[in-house]
């Protein structure tokens, strides 16, 4: 897995970051979603290793990266502070301009770079993560019933890391035949270790407040994405029925360069089918 690959642990300030890089050429960060690690790319970057330089960090909080100490209103795992964190990880590691691809809670990492640090994002994949704001505003009873983690992850009252820590395994399910052992077990060991656990219930609780605060503040100053952007759906995901088929629509109010791609798959496309993933991003990539 990730063969021809560097393993290191970056001090990016606030915390260290556990990052996977090999390859050469444009440089390309992947961001991966929850519950996952950056193992979740083990399909996909080293076949994009050959035309980038890819760098696949574990986000803050998450995998085998610094849980950072809690702050008021969660603000230690929003996803401002995840982008400041790869920012800086994409600095230190030599590269002042690079491509973002995320997945998931990794994707409102990657979008929160866009905004934040405009000058090194030149092009932006967007895989299963409809904007923070716009999903809560039109929350109803389809979303509830399809995307009900957010709430019970995001709520304090009673919180869901205590619930998740009596059984994780239990919790977060079985192995899928499509994931490769020794990523599994990555996922597995960072699951049930208790800091980490809440540490990911504390990315929803961000993504509820300060999260989406700061998408309201820069929808109302009209601010927007400058960079391309490509906004790829599972079509055995639930996002087609939130979005009535089209996933991307949401996005243009963001961006004035928004395509969308449905890619045979369920939520995880990296893992579910990783050929027509690479087949949809890296002409998009290679522009």
């Amino acid at each position: 897995m990730f063969n021809g690959f560097t393993l290191d642990h970056v001090d990016v300030g606030p915390v260290t970051l556990r990052v996977r890089h090999g390859g050469s050429g444009p440089a390309l960060v992947l961001l991966h979603g929850h519950p996952r690690t950056h193992a979740t790319w083990h399909k996909v970057a080293p076949a994009l290793a050959e035309r980038f330089t890819v760098v696949c960090p574990d986000l803050r909080g998450y995998g085998r990266s610094t849980v950072p100490a809690d702050e008021p209103e969660h603000a230690q795992m929003s996803k401002r502070a995840m982008a400041g964190d790869v920012a800086t990880l994409m600095r230190t590691l030599g590269h002042q301009e690079y491509a973002v691809v995320g997945h998931d809670r990794g994707s409102y990492a990657g979008f929160r770079l866009t905004m934040d640090h405009p000058g090194r994002v030149r092009a932006f994949v967007n895989i299963g993560g409809p904007p923070i704001g716009e999903v809560l505003d039109r929350a109803g009873a389809t979303f509830a019933r399809l995307w009900w983690h957010w709430f019970f992850l995001g709520q304090t009252d009673k919180p869901a890391d205590e619930v998740i820590n009596r059984d994780p395994d239990r919790w977060y399910g079985d192995q899928p035949g499509h994931v490769a052992d020794e990523a599994w077990q990555d996922y597995r060991a960072a699951r049930r270790d208790p800091r980490t656990v809440h540490a990911m219930c504390e990315d929803y609780r961000a993504g509820l407040t300060v999260d989406r605060r700061d998408d309201a503040a820069d929808k109302a100053a009209g601010r927007r994405i400058g960079c391309p952007v490509l906004v790829v759906w599972g079509r055995h995901d639930d996002l087609p029925e939130l979005y009535d088929g089209d996933p991307a629509a949401p996005w243009q109010a963001w961006a004035a360069d928004v395509r969308g791609c449905e890619v045979d798959a369920g939520h995880s496309v990296q893992e579910d089918n990783p050929e027509a993933l690479l087949a949809a991003i890296v002409p998009f990539l290679s522009r």
